[in-house]
C-alpha cells in the first residue's frame, strides 16, 4: 500500500491483475497498441506542473474557488483538475494514472476513455463546487483518479474479475478521504460516482444500442453538470454577489 494524497494505493497489485485478463467482447472499440490517452494525460499534468513551478501565480489563477467560479470564471472547473499541490501530490496521482489508466483505455477504447476521465475529473469539480466552503481553493487530478476507481470496480464485475482487492482499494481510499485533514472528499467523491456510473453505461448498454446509449449517457452527463453548476451559481450569487472577486 502507498501511502498519498488520494489515500492509499495497491496499484501495483491492481495494475498486475488487470493486464493479465483477457477482455471478453464488451461491445466497445479496444484499442490497439499502446495506451496513448494515458501517457497524454500525464505528459499534460506534468508540463502544468512544470509551467506551476515557473509561474506560482497560476495555481492561484487557475484553481476551483468557488468565488471566482461563481463570478464567471468556469474554466476553472476544468484546469484545477490540471493542477497540483506539490510533486509528492503528482507523482501519487500519475502513478495511480498509470496503473490503472492502459487496462480501461484498452478495454473501453480512446474515445470512451476520454470521455469517462474528462467526466470523472468534471464530475469531481462540480461536487467540489456544490459543497466545498467558499474560502477554500481545490486542485489536483484525483477526482478524475477516483473516476478510474470506480471504474476499474465496474469492469471488474463486468469481467468476473476478483473483486476484493478493488473493493479494499476503494474502502481504504475512502476512509483516508474522512479521516485526514486537507483532503477534498467533495472531489474525490464526485469523481467516483461519476466515473463508476459512466462505466456502467459504457459497458453494460444494450447491444443494438450501444453508441447511442454511451453517447447518451455523455452529453445527459455534461447536461446535468450544467444545470448543478448554474443552480450553485445563481444561489452564490444571490447570498453572496457584491462580495464576489475573482481570484
Amino acid at each position: 500500500m502507498r501511502s498519498a494524497s488520494v489515500g492509499h494505493q495497491c496499484v501495483d497489485c491492481v495494475q498486475a491483475g488487470v493486464q493479465n485478463v483477457q477482455a471478453p467482447t464488451l461491445g466497445t472499440a479496444q484499442s490497439a497498441g499502446k495506451p496513448l490517452v494515458s501517457y497524454t494525460l500525464i505528459a499534460i499534468n506534468v508540463a502544468v506542473f512544470l509551467v506551476q513551478l515557473a509561474t506560482p501565480a497560476l495555481t492561484r489563477q487557475l484553481s476551483l474557488w468557488v468565488p471566482a467560479v461563481a463570478g464567471g470564471e468556469y474554466h476553472r472547473l476544468v484546469t484545477s483538475a490540471f493542477l497540483h499541490y506539490g510533486i509528492t501530490h503528482l507523482l501519487f496521482n500519475m502513478w495511480a494514472l498509470y496503473a490503472l489508466g492502459p487496462p480501461l483505455e484498452k478495454w473501453l477504447g480512446s474515445w470512451r476513455f476520454i470521455a469517462l476521465y474528462g467526466l470523472s475529473a468534471l464530475g469531481g469539480s462540480v461536487v467540489v463546487y456544490l459543497f466545498s466552503p467558499l474560502n477554500a481553493a481545490t486542485a489536483g487530478a484525483s477526482g478524475a483518479i477516483y473516476g478510474l476507481f470506480g471504474a476499474s470496480f465496474v469492469m471488474a464485475k463486468r469481467l468476473n474479475l476478483d473483486m476484493r482487492m478493488f473493493v479494499i482499494l476503494i474502502v481504504v481510499n475512502l476512509g483516508m478521504t474522512f479521516t485526514i485533514p486537507g483532503i477534498s472528499w467533495q472531489g474525490h467523491i464526485g469523481g467516483l460516482i461519476t466515473g463508476a456510473l459512466v462505466a456502467a453505461a459504457f459497458v453494460y448498454a444494450p447491444r443494438g444500442s450501444r453508441n447511442a446509449v454511451q453517447v447518451g449517457v455523455t452529453i445527459g452527463a455534461l447536461a446535468l453538470f450544467a444545470v448543478l453548476i448554474a443552480w450553485r451559481t445563481t444561489t452564490v450569487v444571490d447570498q453572496f454577489g457584491p462580495m464576489l472577486t475573482h481570484g
